[in-house]
């Protein structure tokens, strides 16, 4: 794991050729089930496969519903995935623009999975207050990775 200010990272090898762990997440409605928070609900538009400068969206829940466009800024087959997350107005002014991202790489075994929350990209005037969430956020892609896991190697 590492973190700094902006940026926590979580990785764990998986044992499973990355192509079978890219196609769950270049699927949206396949995010349901790799979710370790929890607040994913449904995928607007799932079934397809993501490219890059796609957009999907996704119904959330903390606390209260919400929902989340999300935009495929990077992507290469079988080793990068990334996309920001943002949010509808009028939170776009507070809360929108981190991005998360995976990075697979094969190694001895299976294939080194890290996934990346950076808020860098967040909007200035929100990022301090999501900031705090960093802990928690390290814990539940920790889970999502369990996740990952337990679904390819079933």
């Amino acid at each position: 794991m590492t973190t700094d200010r902006d940026r926590v990272s979580v990785e764990r090898v998986i044992p499973a050729p990355p192509e079978k762990i890219f196609d769950l997440l270049v699927d949206p409605a396949r995010h349901l089930d790799i979710d370790g928070s929890g607040t994913v609900k449904r995928a607007r538009s799932g079934g397809r496969r993501l490219r890059l400068g796609d957009s999907f969206g996704m119904d959330m829940k903390i606390g209260a519903k919400y929902s989340t466009r999300n935009q495929v800024v990077a992507l290469e087959d079988n080793r990068r995935i990334a996309w920001r997350t943002l949010a509808p107005f009028p939170l776009t002014w507070l809360f929108t623009g981190r991005t998360w991202s995976y990075d697979l790489e094969p190694v001895d075994g299976g294939t080194r999975v890290r996934e990346t929350w950076d808020i860098s990209t967040e909007a200035a005037i929100g990022r301090p207050a999501v900031r705090r969430m960093a802990g928690h956020t390290r814990r539940n892609m920790e889970r999502t990775l369990q996740r990952i896991e337990d679904l390819v190697t079933s």
